[in-house]
């Protein structure tokens, strides 16, 4: 028995996806099979250092509706997934040994944690003779485009916007998906068989992002339904204008669910967004979408750059390591802070999996310069409850917030009865979740 891998990480699609093609390529030169896998760890769901869990349950519940739906669209192929448990660092190299793979294919990931896996992964198989492909395949725009290298990224993202756009440099343009695979081989004991935990969270009513819906469904069908219908209704020429809207199905694009599990990659989002243009023009808000896209680029370029650097207490900056109250951090996220807005927004945050980018500033200010808080049990419970949860983005932001990354103003803090008064004056927001 003989086969090539190719392992699923945060790219749960089968269309855009250059790993899985380059796969499928070396598997059909060989004239081997091809055996896709997904890879759950069962630590995720359990405590870590400022947490219950790791990943709470509605990103589970997200996670699991996403892979299922990667396996209906691999057996239209010709295929099926098997989903591992454990760590793919152990998991991985057994498999390859025990089905004679030649060559595994897989996203690359610059975080630390994931980074220090693909490297765990890559000696084990070199061991076993086998080979392993990293494809940079998150980002719109190649790192090789740039007009400079990672380690000169410029730290500001006004100025690395800026010397983006001046060159004009175009964002690659999506793959289509495969119409076949090659056959799966069947997986030896015990590994066959296998699929994610069922976890099923009682659905909220109240939620912006309501993922029990139809219209809301994950995977790369419901991704691209979603942008279907968002720009049907032209709601991107009203981005930049609602965008800070506290809830809702429609105040924001609602497009980072997807992006977070690679269900849909920025590639089609910014292909989505320039044909919406082509044929109804371009304004703020649609530009605006274009805007946010490039955050999440140079968050993850970041990684790139300084890698392990962003985890320390005091992340990219001289500042001694943050005080902490674990009191105070368990009635933030418990929403009992005694600060209205923070507390409804955080109650959203538990029972729905989703916040406003509005609200998730302002909560995560409230926990480091009001609360006096370490960020890192912030960024820590965001991980946990956010079904769009990126952990480039997550990082960066909580440095941001904190004055620990590359904001030259040193930090921001939002002033809680401001932003009430700008974005909740009548209090609905707070009425709808129990805290007015």
């Amino acid at each position: 028995m003989s086969c090539v891998v190719h392992w699923f990480r945060n790219d749960l699609r089968v269309s855009d996806n250059p790993a899985l093609l380059a796969a499928i390529a070396e598997a059909q030169a060989r004239g081997l099979p091809l055996l896709p896998v997904f890879v759950w760890d069962p630590a995720q769901a359990d405590a870590a250092r400022w947490v219950p869990q790791r990943m709470g349950p509605q990103r589970q519940a997200w996670l699991a509706g996403t892979v299922a739906a990667l396996d209906a669209e691999l057996q239209a192929r010709g295929s099926r997934l098997q989903v591992l448990h454990g760590t793919p660092e152990a998991l991985l190299p057994e498999l390859m040994s025990a089905t004679g793979a030649v060559a595994l294919h897989a996203e690359d990931i610059p975080a630390p944690e994931e980074a220090d896996q693909a490297k765990a992964i890559g000696r084990a198989a070199k061991r076993l003779g086998a080979s392993c492909t990293w494809h940079w395949q998150s980002t719109m725009l190649a790192p090789d485009d740039l007009p400079f290298s990672p380690q000169a990224l410029p730290a500001v993202f006004t100025t690395f916007r800026q010397h983006v756009e001046q060159a004009g440099i175009a964002p690659r343009t999506p793959l289509p998906a495969p119409q076949a695979l090659p056959p799966a081989p069947d997986l030896p004991a015990p590994h066959a068989g296998q699929t994610l935990p069922v976890v099923e969270p009682s659905p909220d009513a109240r939620s912006s992002f309501p993922f029990h819906l139809p219209a809301f469904a994950p995977g790369e069908r419901g991704a691209q339904a979603h942008l279907a219908q968002y720009f049907a209704r032209r709601l991107p020429h009203s981005y930049k204008a609602t965008r800070n809207g506290l809830s809702g199905t429609d105040f924001s694009s609602k497009l980072s669910p997807w992006l977070a599990t690679g269900a849909l990659s920025a590639a089609q989002a910014i292909a989505a967004i320039r044909g919406f243009e082509a044929e109804h023009g371009a304004n703020d808000g649609s530009y605006w979408l274009w805007f946010e896209l490039l955050w999440r680029e140079h968050f993850r370029l970041l990684h790139l750059k300084h890698g392990s650097a962003l985890y320390r207490a005091r992340g990219l900056s001289q500042l001694p390591t943050p005080p902490h109250d674990e009191a105070a951090f368990q009635r933030w996220c418990e929403g009992r802070t005694g600060e209205p807005l923070v507390d409804a927004g955080m109650r959203e945050l538990a029972a729905t999996g989703w916040l406003s980018n509005r609200l998730r500033q302002m909560v995560a200010s409230y926990l480091v310069h009001d609360l006096a808080c370490d960020w890192r049990a912030g960024a820590a419970w965001f991980e946990a409850c956010l079904i769009d949860f990126d952990v480039h983005s997550n990082q960066g932001n909580w440095l941001y917030v904190s004055g620990r990354g590359t904001d030259p103003r040193g930090g921001r803090r939002f002033n809680p009865d401001k932003q009430t008064r700008e974005h909740d004056p009548d209090g609905a927001y707070r009425r709808l979740w129990g805290t007015a």
